[in-house]
């Protein structure tokens, strides 16, 4: 085997997931339930090993040299353009593969993470109609997200970034039969195009501005056209892509999919929000670095909106009382907190987070998936109540989840959300306040959340409580895994200040670029009474809200319900959550429906007025054209192609009588001029 096997045949790395996929489409319908689970969580499983292989054999190189690239074929060749600095350039968009340190983190927890929710999805999915489509699904969304973190361009992560919004609009709307479901799928893939129109345009902005798109070539980019920090251009790209991000990573103002997303399989939500989707707008920020840190405003906008997003969603998260909306705002939270590290520049503090945060909260989504199976379908966290001796794997893993997203040490999350809060602090003391006040709100209410499902008093329905049982082993296996990395997970960056050496955040240093440095890299506080004040800070609020919540919930369970009586109409502005999609639907819903009526009444209104017959000639038109066109275009293609099969099948169905006799007599004369053909050969070979 070559030295660099696994980088020179990264491309199989996505191209696994979509054979799979493939399959599925083609053939899924007729396989056995056990032949789509080998095929599918097989080419997940073998797109991890691969993965690992990749990054050994890249860590085996000097890190200065930690760049590998693939490319497949010239996939877009512009020819000569010119950059807004006059300088005239071969723009070549590439179906390219770019596999570094940053690339090489995600693509280890998309497998690897994905992989597992996939193996879950065994036990889940077991007897849910259309099984091979969601696997097909599953599939084809792990080839996306990982074609938009393999990418050696921007061009070709918006395939990526497109393909992961189609999937979920397919996934989230898995039940199609239940309105609720489908209109959620049709509002994510709404939302998200949103988001994506300023993706795009930050795409074609990069093109006339630096005549590259190309990762590896934006540094030299930026350095030849002379960008100085705060350069306009740059500084629309910045924005323009973010607003890509909030899209994709459901930040302020386009976070209102999320929390509907819910409305797919369990398994769907742990890989959306854990190893795919979510975490593709702090990616592409991270990937952008060198152009953010000339766009100081562009840096203050993520900061302030991950802020904000972050404790607008945890007091959300407060009053929610279905079991999987109450992590979708987590989620919505702890991305807030993702973009607030980008903000400020410590950007390998973010992908940490990431990192750190797919192990927990796949973990709690599958554990909450653990939950619902054993409860018949329930997802109010009201109707349950001590299940910590009923269902003991799931709850013991699920505590470990919430220990660690809340930051207890030493647990994953301590350690990435504490690095996030320090380099905050280093940068504004005010974002810090916001950031520590979210910590103590999420610690609240994900211990309401545990309080609420496995102690206290049994809530649980009669007809439901005799049920209640563990998950088999394909789904609390995931669980085991996920509760050892949830633990585990976040030593690999265990800072200088407690002996260690954030071998994670120098890992990242070659992609980090270092210009502008002046207003994003924020001296680091070593070792002394600052650093420890903070972490100090970060445990207590921790240990405040854990202790608040089961105040609540299991000691004055009547507290609760008087709060929400005092305070009913700040109550009911959170928990119907500040209204927002009333507000949505009031500017933008409802007034795109009036704009429909307007135009309706064009031809029995305008016409009219202007004297024509207004009772409908313009309709009229419109209708033949209809018809014009349904007849020769749509039915003409689909009944031309069925007639050419019919001509060139003709020689073919001259034979095809349907009677045995017919068929028995052909077959004699076939094996008869066989057998005289042979004996043809023999005879000339004779003489």
């Amino acid at each position: 085997m070559p030295t660099e096997f696994f980088l020179d045949k990264v491309w199989l790395i996505p191209l696994f997931p979509l054979a799979g996929a493939a399959l599925m489409l083609l053939v899924g319908k007729r396989l056995q339930n056990s032949a789509v689970s080998a095929v599918c969580v097989g080419s997940v499983f073998a797109s991890f090993l691969f993965s690992l292989g990749a990054v050994w054999q890249l860590l085996q190189r000097p890190a200065a040299e930690r760049v590998a690239q693939k490319i497949l074929f010239e996939w877009v060749p512009a020819g000569l353009t010119h950059t807004s600095s006059g300088k005239l350039v071969n723009f070549v968009a590439e179906w390219g593969l770019l596999l570094d340190p940053l690339s090489a983190v995600m693509i280890l927890v998309v497998t690897g993470v994905g992989f597992l929710i996939h193996f879950y999805s065994i036990g889940y999915m077991a007897h849910e109609g259309g099984y091979y489509r969601f696997f097909g699904y599953m599939n084809l969304f792990m080839f996306s997200m990982l074609t938009l973190v393999l990418a050696n361009n921007m061009l070709l992560m918006f395939v990526g970034w497109e393909g992961v919004g189609l999937c979920s609009y397919l996934l989230i709307g898995f039940y199609f039969l239940r309105k609720s479901a489908a209109d959620a799928g049709k509002k994510a893939f709404i939302v998200n195009r949103v988001g994506d129109a300023g993706f795009l345009l930050g795409i074609f902005l990069s093109v006339g501005a630096l005549g590259t798109i190309k990762f590896t070539e934006f540094a030299p980019a930026l350095a030849a056209g002379h960008f100085t920090v705060g350069a306009p251009v740059i500084t629309a790209i910045a924005l323009l892509l973010f607003v890509g991000a909030t899209g994709k990573s459901a930040q302020i103002p386009l976070y209102v999919w999320l929390p509907d997303a819910m409305e797919g399989p369990t398994p769907v939500s742990a890989l959306i929000h854990a190893a795919t989707m979510v975490t593709a707008g702090v990616y592409m920020v991270t990937r952008h670095n060198a152009m953010y840190q000339l766009a100081p405003l562009a840096l203050d906008v993520v900061a302030v909106i991950g802020a904000l997003t972050a404790i607008y969603a945890a007091s959300m998260g407060l009053v929610q009382n279905d079991i999987k909306r109450i992590l979708a705002y987590s989620t919505i939270s702890q991305l807030g907190y993702m973009f607030l590290a980008c903000g400020v520049g410590a950007f390998a503090a973010g992908i940490f987070h990431l990192t750190t945060h797919a192990f927990f909260k796949a973990l709690l989504f599958l554990g909450s998936g653990s939950v619902i199976h054993a409860l018949s379908g329930e997802q109010d966290i009201r109707k349950m109540g001590a299940l910590w001796d009923k269902i003991p794997t799931t709850a013991k893993t699920f505590l470990i989840a919430t220990l660690a997203i809340a930051g207890i040490p030493p647990f994953a999350g301590f350690f990435s959300k504490d690095e996030i809060l320090g380099k905050t602090f280093e940068h504004s003391p005010a974002l810090w306040g916001i950031g520590i006040l979210t910590a103590g709100m999420t610690a609240f209410y994900m211990f309401r959340l545990v309080n609420m499902t496995f102690f206290g008093a049994s809530r649980v329905p009669h007809d439901v409580e005799h049920h209640i049982h563990e998950s088999p082993r394909t789904m609390t296996v995931p669980l085991m895994i996920l509760a050892a990395l949830s633990v585990v997970g976040g030593w690999i960056g265990w800072p200088a200040s407690l002996g260690g050496s954030n071998r994670f955040e120098h890992f990242l240093d070659p992609v980090i670029a270092r210009h502008g440095a002046e207003h994003v890299e924020a001296a680091a506080v070593h070792g002394g009474a600052i650093e420890y004040a903070l972490m100090l800070a970060s445990v207590l609020i921790a240990l405040a809200g854990i202790w608040l919540a089961r105040l609540f919930y299991i000691q004055r369970t009547d507290l609760p319900g008087k709060l929400a009586s005092s305070f009913s109409g700040l109550y009911q502005l959170v928990y119907r959550k500040y209204y927002m999609d009333e507000v949505y639907d009031a500017l933008f819903v409802n007034r795109a429906k009036d704009l429909g009526t307007t135009l309706a009444l064009f031809d029995a209104k305008v016409i009219d007025a202007l004297g024509v017959d207004g009772t409908g000639w313009l309709t009229r038109f419109a209708s033949r054209l209809s018809i014009w066109w349904d007849t020769w275009i749509v039915d003409g293609l689909v009944n031309l192609a069925a007639r050419m099969v019919w001509l060139f099948s003709y020689p073919v169905r001259m034979v095809q009588t349907g009677l045995v006799s017919s068929y028995a007599l052909l077959i004699v004369f076939g094996v008869l001029v066989v057998l005289g053909y042979y004996g043809y050969l023999l005879r000339t070979m004779l003489r």
